[in-house]
């Protein structure tokens, strides 16, 4: 038995797996699943939809070009993506320094339950936190994305960043400190009360 078969079985590497030995729903599972997530953290990371989606694209091309020779139990699937994702954020942000990212191409949608006005401001919620966050410097703002919007736990978000636990809390704790002071002054604008 390998050792992330039984009880404890990653979902994601047996799709994975199945995929490799040419079950092509097991792909289309495996996308609706994993694909969306990618998406969202590249797009909180990087600030553009456009390059996040060529982001989340490389990296679910990566995993199908891995599937013929991924060792179940040795690291999650998602896992395994998000450091993926976060190393082509990283590669492109290298790439583009100096260059200009277009915060006003992060639409967030609206929620369908809400009103116009509500939408708008929650709206202005997002842009405001999408813009605190790239203010943010690269490495608390990717453990601040996948531990609190993405809510991983911090020792999978140590091993996608390639750090020690404790430099994930570090950093999150940090980054949110510094989201805080950010968006403190924005409060009564944003629609937030003390009360």
């Amino acid at each position: 038995m390998s050792p992330g078969a039984g009880q404890g079985a990653d979902p994601d590497a047996t799709l994975l797996l199945a995929y490799a030995a040419g079950d092509r729903a097991a792909a289309a599972a495996l996308t609706q699943r994993l694909a969306p997530r990618c998406l969202a953290v590249a797009q909180r990371v990087l600030g553009n939809r456009a390059e996040a989606e060529d982001i989340a694209q490389e990296a679910m091309l990566r995993l199908w070009r891995q599937a013929r020779s991924w060792e179940e139990g040795r690291a999650k699937v998602s896992t395994w993506l998000y450091r993926v994702v976060m190393n082509l954020c990283i590669d492109h942000k290298r790439r583009q320094r100096g260059g200009h990212l277009d915060l006003d191409a992060v639409p967030d949608p609206p929620d369908p339950g809400l009103s116009a006005a509500e939408q708008l401001q929650h709206g202005a919620r997002m842009d405001a936190l999408q813009q605190a966050l790239m203010q943010l410097p690269e490495r608390q703002r990717q453990a601040v994305v996948l531990r609190h919007i993405e809510d991983l736990p911090n020792p999978e978000i140590a091993g996608i960043m390639d750090i020690s636990v404790e430099a994930v809390e570090s950093l999150t704790a940090r980054g949110k400190r510094a989201l805080a002071a950010a968006l403190s002054g924005r409060k009564a604008e944003l629609g937030y009360s003390d009360g």
